[in-house]
């Protein structure tokens, strides 16, 4: 079975080619039936997230050309601009691409936990469209155990270092005292949720949440004493707001140039703070031609980023060794299965030749043959047909210089073990 990681990310790829090759909910149902089609695979997982598109297939070819031509047919994109951005691992790199992945190590902020909980929805994903199989959930469940190995035995996540985190740290840079100023939070996801923490610690008080769905925005906005309003509300209160930080699903920008410019005109032009997390963008870019609109997109946030990543280039280090060993264990145990089959045949084979045999021999007892000859017979028999092709191989190996054959035969059937155990003829005086 191959496996094929194919996809872009953040050193890959700008905002502007990741939010045009993301995958929205809508249409993952149309992706999962195409992509299985179109590549040929067995087995098939997509991975959808601000920072990354990443496509997971196991199948018994290279699907990696036809997989790129079928993305940028999906996307309605030239597949040289696409090639030039995608990166493609196989077999065992690709098993590590997927577990440094999900341990933080390939994020943008190292360590970062979120990735993990998207890995494990592409994966629910997977299973719910029926696009998982033996090969797929074994490795989703071996890296979700090494990716939990990397958060319990190194220190890469004790640190608050997070896109949301980062957003934060950059408000500081336009607000000193960020108790007076108030937030809208459009969304409501895992990470607008660490957002929200992260300015309730940095002293906000004033929360807005805005969300498709009104019972989410409440829930959240309530546990910070905020309130929770519907999308199309923004604009009611945008002018009462000052830092806005967005991150949400939809395929289309929900906060426009018009309504952020006759906001302005209400705060009589007070600066407002923008971060939009979303790939694709929420808020249109030409909101950062405003004059008094700070807006940053997440590879704005990179400088901040890069500079909390050194406290954990060393858990980082001993990150990596854990996924060395998990790679290991996954390649070991998909060895062992590809053993077991292989013995299974063999041990098949072995049985069809003895039931052969033994029903010869039972026919020339029934036809009133010595017994004894009958048995020496059965054993000369089976013993000829046992070895008669592990034999013509081995010549042919060797005659083809292949030694190793040889080698592994006295390996498998201890013959050096053997001949150690054999009597010596003492020497004549």
């Amino acid at each position: 079975m191959a496996l094929v990681t194919l996809g872009i990310n953040h050193r890959t790829a700008p905002v502007e080619l990741r939010e045009r090759i993301a995958f929205t909910p809508e249409r993952m149902s149309e992706a999962f039936a195409e992509l299985r089609v179109a590549s040929g695979a067995s087995e098939a997982a997509i991975l959808s997230t601000c920072n990354r598109t990443e496509l997971y297939l196991a199948g018994d070819d290279d699907c990696a050309p036809m997989v790129l031509r079928w993305l940028a047919g999906f996307h309605d994109l030239d597949a040289g601009e696409l090639e030039e951005a995608v990166y493609v691992h196989r077999d065992g790199d690709a098993v590590r691409h997927m577990m440094r992945v999900a341990a933080g190590l390939d994020s943008m902020v190292l360590g970062e936990p979120q990735i993990l909980g998207q890995l494990k929805d592409a994966y629910s994903l997977s299973r719910e469209f029926g696009a998982s199989g033996g090969f797929l959930s074994r490795l989703f469940e071996q890296t979700f155990s090494v990716a939990k190995r990397v958060r319990t035995q190194t220190a890469i996540g004790e640190n608050p270092v997070s896109v949301a985190y980062a957003a934060v740290s950059m408000a500081h840079h336009i607000f000193a005292d960020m108790s007076r100023n108030k937030a809208l939070l459009i969304g409501a996801g895992k990470t607008i949720e660490l957002v929200a923490r992260h300015l309730a610690d940095a002293g906000v008080k004033d929360f807005l949440v805005a969300n498709r769905t009104l019972e989410r925005a409440h829930t959240l906005a309530s546990s910070y004493g905020g309130k929770g309003i519907l999308l199309n509300e923004i604009p009611d209160y945008l002018h009462d707001v000052d830092i806005i930080i967005s991150s949400t699903a939809s395929p289309l920008p929900i906060l426009g140039k018009g309504a952020v410019e006759r906001a302005l005109k209400k705060r009589k032009h007070r600066p407002y703070f923008m971060v939009d997390i979303a790939v694709p963008r929420d808020i249109e870019p030409e909101v950062s031609s405003l004059a008094d609109v700070y807006l940053y997109t997440v590879d704005d946030l990179r400088q901040v980023i890069e500079e909390n990543i050194r406290s954990r280039e060393g858990a980082a280090r001993e990150a990596e060794n854990l996924v060395t060993a998990g790679v290991q264990d996954f390649l070991n145990q998909l060895r062992a299965l590809d053993a077991v089959s292989t013995l299974k045949q063999f041990r098949q084979r072995a049985e069809s030749l003895r039931d052969t045999e033994t029903e010869k021999a039972l026919r020339s007892l029934r036809n009133g043959a010595d017994p004894e000859t009958v048995l020496r017979s059965l054993a000369r028999g089976l013993t000829n047909k046992l070895l008669h092709e592990p034999s013509v191989q081995v010549r042919k190996a060797t005659t083809e210089g292949r030694p190793e054959v040889t080698e592994w035969l006295r390996e498998l059937h201890q013959l050096d073990a053997l001949e150690a155990d054999e009597p010596t003829t003492p020497e004549k005086i």
